[in-house]
């Protein structure tokens, strides 16, 4: 190989270079200069559509490179290809890592017959700021719950073959830190201690790598004072001497480019030698390194072995992934269509939303009666198809099913009317739809309040200073249960919101996040009973927007205000709220009574090489079957770093029946104990640790033990 044909391995272009096509584009655009002729070298391809359009640029390429290297096709495929699930932080919510891993299953087998090749996924970005609009592809606040959902969807993505065509290659994102954006703005910069980046930043990112994940992405963002793509520390030193990842580096979109508008290149070959440098094997829509990379290596500053190892990792993920085989690897629109939205994708798809949705609050208004004769749907979300969320790849808003279309799935013998209210715009003052709103309300037997945010408000570059429902949806929501009690509300939402003045006057409240494609007759199916709430917060709900950022495993503080009614001035408190936030992580409510009987520990003192078994005695004492999401917390009592006041340290979601009585069982080793202290050692340290079930700031059942 040349080096302009090594140089172009190294350079990720969308399919507007290739062919006659429409392109979405993610982040800044222009001309890049690329000559004509240079473009037969290209390794890889961003967002192709379907697998016709992969079909017609593969061949043509294939035609014109003398070489015969097929081309990578990449695609943000982030929950769902055609048939789209709940969004990420929503699956977080489920706590259930086998439902992850069914669901990363079937958008993989669409997108792999769909012509895509790598998938921009898993997104596994601690983040603690719900002003940040990106923690919609979170699984939230918690290591350990993003390590695990992360881990999951790597295997379930990348199978035990990715020759098998059914699987595809994976992609970490976004090292590091990118969920720690200043004031929850996306791009922003982050500064941050190496203690508290290793305890909970960076985990989740390893957890992938031990998963055998191919490919990572650098974030945007500075991390203390250098950007990712070009910081030595976080690239070298940890990604690939400490955890010893051998894979693929690709930029984010215009990353390299955006060195220069950071301030800390030059020029377009400075951004490509600090790039390379720091160890980004492709350059996603920029032409930095085919400005300037030829120039570094003639010039003797990079060397030539380099460059070759770079393209021989990207070689071998393409023979890994059996393009040279097959460069097309059995894709085809008619195997496309066969796969793509099936009933059973979308069987998956409605249990997926079921199980993700979390029952904030209920004084027994759910569920409804199927009996119920007149239901008011009152709302902007009411008739909305718009409930797929951000990154929906191929999903299509006319094929998802609305709340109004879910209910008249179920029920369709009732009498049903439809009043959007108002809108879900933000700044919207709009009063108008107020009148035949109350009115539909006052003639209803059920009212089914249908409120959120849009889909469009959260995502990739939508940051949000006021967190609360836009426009005039409380107002709307408080006129209406005054006039009819039986209400309950239902939320769509990328993020945690501001959620106060609803939750002071509304009987019940859903938060469905976003629900993708079965959203409507999911939702109908919990509104009705024919399923039963399971899911759990995965990310706190501020009280206000002043508390962010808000997270349940904060330090202990010198000065704790240790409850609501300790309002003592030199505490750790606000004057105007309370320090806890609306609902706590853990937190989800249940149509069935799950009780807590006992916790058990075989010992209650052990050495680093034993282990404590944890038993905890749940009963279903409620009339319904239920699933239950039992969560084991613990405080380190005394250490020489400020430990979290508690700390999530295992999870299982289990089925109860009702009436049943179940042990789940917990082992506690050393490891778990462990934490990075003060010179960032990762150590554990002999003392007394407090344990609790529950969820977090509510301790169900509480024990202590000793390692020595």
């Amino acid at each position: 190989m040349t080096v302009d044909e090594k140089i172009g391995q190294l350079i990720q272009l969308n399919p507007k270079f290739f062919a006659d096509v429409s392109v979405d584009v993610t982040g800044p655009w222009e001309s890049l200069g690329i000559d004509e002729g240079f473009l037969k070298n290209i390794g890889s391809v961003l967002g192709s559509r379907n697998a016709e359009e992969m079909l017609i640029i593969q061949k043509k390429h294939m035609a014109e490179d003398k070489n015969k290297i097929p081309m990578l096709f990449m695609k943000d495929v982030i929950h769902g290809y055609r048939t789209i699930y709940p969004i990420p932080l929503a699956l977080g919510a489920s706590f259930d890592p086998d439902l992850v891993c069914e669901c990363t299953q079937m958008e993989v087998k669409e997108a792999s017959a769909g012509g895509v090749h790598v998938t921009f996924a898993p997104m596994v970005d601690y983040a603690r700021d719900a002003r940040w609009g990106r923690v919609m592809e979170t699984c939230g606040e918690d290591p350990l719950l993003n390590s695990i959902m992360g881990a999951v969807q790597v295997k379930a993505i990348q199978g035990d073959d990715l020759r098998d065509t059914d699987h595809i290659a994976g992609c970490v994102k976004h090292l590091a830190a990118y969920g720690a954006a200043e004031a929850g703005r996306d791009y922003n910069t982050v500064e941050m201690s190496e203690r508290q980046l290793r305890e909970f930043y960076l985990p989740a990112y390893k957890a992938c790598i031990d998963a055998g994940v191919t490919m990572l992405m650098p974030s945007f963002n500075s991390l203390n004072g250098v950007p990712s793509i070009a910081n030595k520390w976080i690239m070298k030193t940890v990604l690939k001497d400490e955890w010893g990842f051998e894979g693929v580096v690709i930029s984010d979109s215009n990353a390299v480019g955006e060195l220069k508008t950071h301030g800390i290149a030059a020029d377009s070959k400075a951004a490509a030698e600090l790039a390379f440098k720091g160890g980004c094997d492709i350059e996603m829509m920029t032409a930095n390194y085919y400005v300037g990379l030829k120039e570094l290596i003639e010039e003797g500053k990079i060397d030539m072995a380099q460059l070759d190892a770079a393209v021989e990792r990207i070689l071998n993920l393409k023979e890994s992934l059996g393009l040279f085989e097959d460069p097309f690897r059995d894709a085809s629109p008619e195997k496309e269509t066969a796969v793509c939205l099936t009933d059973e994708h979308r069987a998956i798809a409605r249990r997926a939303a079921e199980d993700s949705t979390v029952l904030l609050k209920n004084d027994g208004t759910l569920p409804f009666s199927k009996d119920v004769k007149k239901i008011a749907l009152i709302g902007p979300f009411a008739e909305s198809k718009k409930i797929m969320g951000s990154w929906a790849c191929n999903g299509r808003d006319d094929e998802c099913v609305s709340i109004a279309e879910g209910i008249r799935n179920l029920l369709p013998n009732a009498e049903i009317t439809v009043v959007s209210g108002c809108s879900a715009e933000l700044g919207s003052t709009d009063t108008s739809g107020f009148d035949i709103a109350v009115q539909a309300a006052a003639d209803a037997d059920a009212v089914i309040l249908c409120l959120g945010e849009l889909s469009i408000y959260s995502g990739e570059g939508n940051s949000r200073v006021d967190i609360g429902l836009p426009g005039v949806q409380n107002e709307l929501a408080k006129i209406c249960v005054a006039a009819n009690k039986n209400t309950a509300a239902v939320i769509f939402n990328g993020r945690p919101l501001t959620l106060g003045e609803l939750d002071s006057i509304c009987p019940a409240i859903l938060d469905t996040f976003f629900p993708g494609s079965e959203g409507g007759n999911a939702i109908a199916n919990l509104m009705f009973g024919v399923a039963n709430p399971s899911a759990r917060v995965p990310m706190s709900f501020p009280r206000a927007v002043g508390q962010c950022p808000v997270y349940y495993n904060h330090p202990s503080t010198g000065r704790p205000k240790r409850n609501d009614f300790d309002n003592y001035r030199f505490k750790s408190r606000y004057l105007d709220c309370g320090n806890l936030p609306l609902y706590s992580f853990g937190h989800g409510l249940s149509y069935s009574d799950f009780r807590y009987e006992s916790m058990e520990l075989d010992k209650k003192q052990f050495t680093a090489d034993e282990k404590i078994t944890v038993t905890v005695t749940v009963r279903n004492a409620g009339e319904r079957d239920g699933k239950e999401v039992v969560q084991l917390y613990m405080h380190d009592l005394v250490a020489s770093s400020v430990r979290p006041v508690q700390q999530l340290i295992a999870f299982e979601k289990v089925e109860i029946a009702a009436g049943e009585t179940k042990q789940i069982v917990f082992e506690i080793t050393e490891p778990m104990l462990r934490f990075w202290d003060a010179d960032c050692n990762y150590i554990s340290e002999a003392g007394e640790f407090e344990l609790f079930v529950g969820y977090a700031d509510h301790p169900y059942i509480q024990d202590r033990f000793e390692l020595i």
